[in-house]
């Protein structure tokens, strides 16, 4: 890792106290040795950020011992600087809500701006560049201030998954300025980054047996077990079955069905409503067994067609975070006390559904349409370690083949060349 600009404290004969910034150029252990002066610590914090954020360079048009000077560069558009661009790209963005439009707004301004903040998006002197881009990602990964954070400023290290996250949305804003009409510039230079990976261990998915499952069901509020035996019985999204409403079931044809057509949504001011489902083949019909229709039966008796079925004690929608500060977590520590090693969330049950098909032989693309995942890959990549049929059918295979007359003398004379 290339090492950072600091800054040493000298006393002059005087009396006073000068600031001195060292580093070696481009943060090589063999490169030269270079300083800036300055007679207060905020000035020299700030230079020492404007090093470090140029990759232990000189920061454009600085003059040592003046300061910037006059730029004879010509004049870049407003609206290409980068704070300018990427606040019209995320306003400008129409296939997203209203809550992912804030966030982006958010990631943008805590953490891009005090990195790119006087960079252009465009072909510029002062434009990003390959090695900012490479500077910003390793700052996020050590938890490092960028050149334009306040001096004193703490920051945290962000995990891989993070990093990644904020890079797409990156690569997304200067991709915009590749492919304008004309091209604001010839290459995005968030291309062929290499981002981190992960070393530490992420949350995994939570998998319970149907006898695990039954021992926090156990511990549950009356006013819980329903809608978690929803949850678990139907694979549905929290979101997606605490917007149940009876006019969603079918109960007088040869299948009882469930038809998935809402789900609770998050405003950007705050709160939320009932909004389409998460993609669109989110929008499916589930078979229910008997027991669901049962279920679901009980739920929806006395209720009108657009009532919810699944309501928290005060009558109206259950808040996530209520259930499971006041009926999933209590449940799960009496389960634990019980002998339950797991500690699964309320999202597993999700995971849990998926479990039990893949035990019952269930192909993939049916759990794919049950689940209402968008692509395949995403039920393969979060789901496919489970299936062992195709295991048993390779170890069979090999052991009939490897059980023939002379097979067995071959594999010895193999393992005594090896």
């Amino acid at each position: 890792m290339p090492a950072t600009a600091s800054i040493k404290t000298y006393q002059r004969q005087s009396g006073d106290t000068t600031y001195r910034v060292v580093w070696r150029a481009g943060g090589s252990r063999s490169g030269k040795w270079e300083h800036e002066s300055f007679d207060d610590e905020t000035s020299a914090k700030r230079f020492r950020d404007l090093v470090n954020g140029h990759g232990q360079r000189w920061p454009p048009r600085w003059v040592k011992g003046e300061g910037f000077a006059e730029s004879s560069e010509p004049e870049c558009p407003a609206e290409h600087i980068f704070p300018t661009y990427a606040r019209k790209y995320v306003e400008l963005l129409t296939d997203i809500s209203g809550h992912t439009r804030t966030n982006y707004r958010r990631f943008i301004e805590n953490h891009m701006v005090p990195w790119f903040r006087d960079l252009t998006v465009s072909e510029h002197p002062s434009r990003i560049t390959r090695d900012h881009v490479s500077h910003w990602i390793n700052d996020l990964r050590e938890g490092r201030p960028g050149p334009h954070h306040e001096p004193g400023t703490a920051r945290r290290a962000y995990a891989p998954k993070t990093i990644s996250d904020l890079h797409g949305l990156l690569f997304g804003i200067l991709q915009t300025a590749v492919t304008a009409d004309p091209p604001l510039r010839d290459s995005n230079p968030c291309t062929h980054t290499r981002l981190p990976k992960g070393d530490e261990v992420e949350d995994e998915e939570v998998f319970l047996e149907p006898e695990a499952y039954a021992v926090p069901r156990a511990h549950l509020k009356d006013d819980a077990v329903d809608l978690v035996d929803a949850l678990a019985g139907t694979g549905l999204r929290w979101g997606e079955a605490t917007a149940l409403q009876p006019r969603d079931f079918t109960f007088t044809s040869k299948r009882s069905t469930l038809r998935v057509q809402r789900a609770w949504k998050r405003r950007a001011e705050g709160g939320t409503y009932l909004g389409a489902p998460k993609t669109k083949k989110s929008r499916r019909t589930l078979v229910l067994t008997s027991e669901q229709v049962k279920l679901f039966k009980r739920a929806c008796l006395g209720k009108q067609p657009q009532d919810l079925i699944f309501t928290a004690p005060g009558g109206g929608a259950w808040h996530s975070g209520f259930f499971f500060a006041h009926r999933w977590r209590p449940a799960l520590d009496a389960a634990n006390a019980a002998d339950l090693t797991k500690r699964p969330r309320v999202h597993d049950l999700r995971h849990t559904h998926a479990s039990w098909l893949i035990a019952g032989k269930v192909p993939l693309p049916v759990i794919q349409g049950r689940l209402g995942h968008e692509s395949i890959t995403t039920t393969v990549d979060r789901y496919g370690h489970l299936l062992d049929s195709a295991d048993d059918d390779v170890v069979a295979a090999v052991e009939w083949a490897m059980s023939q007359p002379g097979t067995s003398a071959a594999a010895e004379d193999l393992t005594t060349v090896a």
